[in-house]
């Protein structure tokens, strides 16, 4: 038996476990509201804890990778990610079929819902700044701005408490009366409390919360969430989300077709990837991108989270182009490091490394730290 027809009877046999229906299909151009919910339910998994509420991305430099992502990969397949909005960026470079976000917060899955609703509600970028920081922006902010222009249209504005209160209605209306989602109440406190973030910091909200205080003295070394937005690529091109209103046209277009789905999960755990893994084979779609972050290095603190979560990629539909998008701090001599101490003069490289590489390595025992996976740089 091929290695192909193995991995094929693995994912099979998870959805017959997982109770997943199994009949090869296209996957659909959309989403029905009881087919996102239902995935959302049936693929999470219990939600865990992690240090940081991770409002925004503490990455510069998620952008340097686009020109490698995107060239000779067509806009199709699944991309798979972690954590908040760096993952909108990837997905509009991209242009996936679908696309899962896993994370072990319960709470970043009510952020991505809380991004759809303002996404959808939207319609531009000036109006989605407008209602993620419930700041009314300058009048001559619209579609034709740069995307400097629309956060500088953003200076001197306090949040303003009747826009705040509107939006967070609109946003528990779209979610639940628009597309019928069952938020609990602890759902809906979370969702007052990521946007409450969001009112409170503008466009200064970064990776700790509202509140980046720094001491006199001080560098801040956290990007601000204007910052992230209007970095660049490796040619000092903006290819954010919000860098042009065709990548938030898609990024919109992807939302309200249900095709960018949250889900709670642990990297490590016995189902989210899994069922992931299930739907994608069942739908004849591989995996282009999968984006970690650094969850890998937590994972090698344990003798076994490691092994769990490459274990459960094994399972997933792979070709000889899937990447996983992995943030790597720069040591400054050649090498690079898995360490989370930031310190003046260092720097974020973001590089691609083959996923059926990895496995292949893990499979035949040549992976045993963080360090041999980073060696495997493509």
């Amino acid at each position: 038996m091929t290695e192909h027809r193995i991995r094929f009877a693995v994912v099979l046999a998870l959805c017959l476990l997982l109770g997943i229906a199994w009949s090869a299909q296209e996957l659909p151009a959309r989403l029905s509201d009881e087919a996102f919910w239902k995935v959302v339910t049936d693929f999470s998994e219990p939600g865990g804890r992690f240090v940081s509420d991770n409002f925004v991305s503490n990455e510069l430099a998620t952008q340097y990778v686009l020109s490698d992502l995107t060239q000779d990969r067509k806009a199709s397949g699944a991309y798979l990610g972690v954590g908040p909005e760096q993952n909108f960026t990837y997905i509009v470079a991209l242009k996936p079929k679908i696309a899962f976000i896993i994370d072990i917060r319960r709470q970043n899955m009510i952020e991505h819902l809380m991004y759809k609703a303002l996404i959808e509600l939207s319609a531009d970028r000036a109006e989605f700044l407008s209602r993620l920081f419930s700041r009314p922006l300058r009048a001559d902010a619209g579609k034709d701005s740069s995307v400097a222009e629309l956060f500088d249209a953003l200076l001197g504005i306090e949040g303003d408490p009747e826009l705040f209160e509107n939006n967070l209605e609109a946003i528990k209306d779209r979610l639940v009366k628009g597309h019928g989602f069952q938020l609990t109440t602890e759902d809906e406190r979370n969702l007052e409390y990521v946007f409450r973030a969001f009112y409170i910091g503008g466009r200064n909200l970064g990776y700790p919360g509202p509140n980046q205080t720094i001491r006199r003295g001080a560098v801040r070394i956290l990007p601000t969430y204007e910052e992230l937005m209007t970095d660049t690529d490796e040619q000092g091109q903006q290819r954010s989300y919000l860098a042009t209103e065709e990548n938030f046209a898609t990024l919109q277009q992807l939302e309200k077709n249900n095709l960018i789905v949250p889900l709670v999960g642990d990297f490590a755990g016995p189902k989210a990837i899994r069922s992931v893994g299930g739907y994608l084979m069942e739908h004849n779609t591989t995996v282009t991108a999968f984006y970690t972050s650094n969850v890998e290095q937590y994972l090698f603190m344990s003798a076994d989270d490691w092994k769990s979560f490459y274990t459960n990629v094994s399972v997933l539909p792979l070709d000889s182009k899937s990447v996983f998008i992995r943030p790597l701090i720069n040591n400054g001599n050649g090498g690079y490091t898995a360490s989370p101490q930031f310190r003046i003069g260092f720097r974020w490289d973001t590089l691609l490394f083959s996923i059926r590489d990895l496995v292949s390595a893990f499979d035949t025992g040549m992976i045993q730290s963080y360090y041999d996976v980073i060696l495997m740089r493509n």
